[in-house]
């Protein structure tokens, strides 16, 4: 039988804190072993799934989306390549609309402050009149409308 880890362990082994360790098994995306003495005894496969967890989190994803992920991994035993390339399969267009997203902020960050992205309504230059709250709140130009070509 694998070596059973500690919630100290698990939270020492993967940079998760003990109470995000609490938090997911709340949710019930890990299922650890309780011992004769109600503590918690982790197998070695839910590295990987608070791994998972916390990278996910780095890469920008929801913790509803990270719940809908870690639900369809096996509990009980270490996910298999094939379980992580579905997984990967399924975030994939997730996180490339993301890269799109940073990769546009980061070229746009040191143009005209009033490009739109806070719906300013005194930038003569890409919003006049304040023209990208037409398309809804907050970053307009950033989140992919174009703005108007200028007047002649």
């Amino acid at each position: 039988m694998a070596r059973l880890l500690t919630i100290g362990d698990m939270a020492r082994r993967t940079g998760v804190s003990v109470s995000a360790i609490r938090f997911y098994e709340a949710r019930g995306l890990l299922s650890p072993i309780r011992t004769g003495g109600n503590q918690r005894r982790f197998l070695p496969s839910d590295i990987r799934r608070l791994s998972f967890a916390l990278i996910a989190q780095k890469l920008g994803l929801s913790v509803r989306d990270i719940e809908a992920e870690l639900a369809r991994l096996p509990l009980g035993r270490a996910p298999t390549r094939e379980d992580w390339q579905a997984l990967s399969a399924r975030i994939r267009d997730r996180l490339d609309a993301r890269i799109t997203l940073l990769q546009r902020t980061r070229d746009r960050l040191d143009g005209c402050i009033g490009c739109g992205c806070l719906s300013l309504d005194r930038c003569a230059l890409y919003n006049p009149d304040d023209r990208a709250a037409a398309n809804g709140p907050g970053p307009r130009y950033l989140l992919g409308d174009e703005p108007e070509a200028p007047a002649p």
